[in-house]
């Protein structure tokens, strides 16, 4: 971890696809835009800290999909990988980007692939993060049975940020002030004024397995699969296999000193390995 700094941003909130959309933007009007899109259980403020190695040279956003952050829990069956990608794609248009870079991590970087699947006329690069690309059903079934349980109330702010840990597995690599900004925006006072997630549960309730692997044959435009260390199980040589059979023109690079969660493990490795991508 290096003692990079998390960038200041400011706050907005849009009407798109039905739902209230909140994202975040870090500066620099007139750069090439960025677009960000955190994993499961997460937020727009994942990017804090590798915002300001990005904005230099692009405006960088970051968004919270539906259920998550500060945008609007929905009806639970609208919590689908399609659903999603539509957010995007009206936030992409309210904003009006255009040749953007979509950088997604993990479940965002799932939703960031089907959305360049299916939305191929704006976006310009894709940056995909530690994402699996065929969760397996036993975790799928695990993930569901967790979201039919009623999310636990904390007396204080403190107790859930004591509390805090990431999901999805491996080592946490993070620093301690970084995790408590990630818990300290993972959590607000509910009606009873207990302190609760934000994330809702309704979306791993309604989790649904995609198969990621044959969306690349639709995928055209330069692209970087970045995954987290040596250890991290997403991006293995056969998957990346498969992935370049079908878009050939894919990238990966690994960032050392992470695991899954590479923008807070080591955000100047993130930044490096990206800028370099965009760059060539």
């Amino acid at each position: 971890m290096t003692d990079i700094q998390a960038a200041a941003s400011t706050s907005h909130f849009i009407e798109a696809n039905g739902v209230r959309l909140h994202y975040l933007n870090y500066g620099k009007a007139g750069q090439r835009p960025m677009l960000c899109v955190h994993g499961g259980a997460a937020h727009a403020h994942w990017f804090d800290f590798v915002a300001p190695g990005l904005t230099p040279n692009h405006q960088v956003y970051s968004m919270d999909l539906r259920g998550h952050g500060d945008s609007a829990r929905a009806a639970p069956q609208t919590y689908a990988w399609k659903t999603f990608s539509d957010d995007v794609n009206a936030l992409v248009e309210k904003l009006d980007l255009r040749d953007y870079v979509l950088v997604g991590h993990s479940m965002g970087g799932m939703v960031s692939l089907v959305h360049a699947a299916a939305y191929p006329g704006r976006i310009g690069a894709l940056v995909v993060i530690d994402s699996v690309m065929l969760m397996p059903m036993e975790r799928v079934t695990r993930m569901r049975a967790f979201g039919e349980r009623p999310s636990k109330g904390y007396a204080t702010q403190e107790e859930l940020v004591a509390r805090y840990r990431l999901e999805g597995g491996g080592e946490h690599m993070a620093a301690p002030e970084v995790l408590r900004r990630m818990a300290l925006y993972s959590s607000r006072q509910n009606g009873d004024g207990l302190w609760e997630h934000k994330a809702d549960r309704g979306v791993y309730a309604n989790f649904k397995q995609i198969a990621g692997v044959p969306l690349w044959e639709k995928v055209k435009v330069p692209t970087l699969v970045i995954r987290g260390g040596e250890h991290s199980p997403r991006f293995t040589p056969e998957v990346m296999s498969e992935i370049r059979a079908r878009a050939p023109q894919v990238q990966m690079a690994e960032v050392p000193a992470s695991d899954h969660h590479i923008t807070l493990d080591n955000p100047q490795g993130f930044v490096d390995v990206v800028q370099k991508f965009l760059r060539g």
